[in-house]
């Protein structure tokens, strides 16, 4: 009898942190971005689970075998689709647009598959207006989690896209706090500014993880 290994994919994911929540009470996690190394995976140990972080194309990679999927969630690149670059839309054309989109549906799709409750990330943009992909499921700001992780008292609206059951966490602010800041909206235009903007906030990572727990432990009852 084959054994299967409760696991977790993360793609498009650079930092790991949507994954540390699963990774601590013992999931096997993929993190999964063309920016890791793709000669050399690099493996860390969170809790009484690790966290694989490996090469790959969201549009090409193939899940590893043997392993029974308990949540997944994709951070597709946002750059040719966010508001916050409208101005340049006209200049990139349809072609950026195309790779976008793309890799959007290549990731919905994996998770999809996987069966697991799964959550698709992207920042308000012109996604949300294209008939083919929908309207988002639910909207957030990092600040709504706050009551998880204080460092988020920040505002970005960003859009979910959700399917297999998962369950959009409960807002929970630490009260606190002052009002919050808006902090991505004055990165400065550095090299890693895209990797700033697009790091998933701690607490939302936190909170999602506790509301869908019972949900994967549900899973792997069946």
């Amino acid at each position: 009898m084959t054994v299967m290994i409760d696991a977790a994919a993360f793609l498009c994911d650079l930092t790991g942190i949507m994954a540390e929540p699963w990774a601590e009470v013992g999931i096997e996690c993929w993190c999964v971005d063309i920016q890791h190394s793709i000669r050399r995976d690099r493996q860390e140990k969170r809790g009484r689970g690790v966290i694989n972080f490996v090469w790959g194309d969201v549009r090409s990679w193939r899940p590893p075998e043997g392993r029974r999927w308990v949540f997944a969630a994709a951070f597709t690149p946002c750059t040719h689709v966010s508001g916050s670059g409208a101005r340049d839309f006209a200049k990139k054309g349809g072609y950026q647009l195309r790779d976008a989109l793309e890799m959007f549906e290549a990731g919905r799709q994996v998770c999809a598959w996987s069966g697991a409750p799964y959550c698709c990330e992207n920042p308000v943009g012109v996604l949300s207006s294209i008939p083919h992909i929908g309207k988002p499921d639910h909207y957030f700001h990092p600040h709504q989690f706050t009551g998880w992780c204080a460092e988020d008292n920040y505002t970005k609206l960003t859009c979910l896209w959700t399917g297999n059951g998962f369950v959009m966490p409960p807002e929970r602010k630490d009260p606190l706090l002052g009002p919050p800041d808006d902090r991505i909206h004055k990165a400065p235009p550095t090299d890693d500014r895209a990797n700033i903007r697009s790091a998933t906030p701690r607490g939302f990572s936190r909170a999602t993880f506790t509301a869908n727990c019972l949900v994967a432990r549900q899973r792997l009852a069946a």
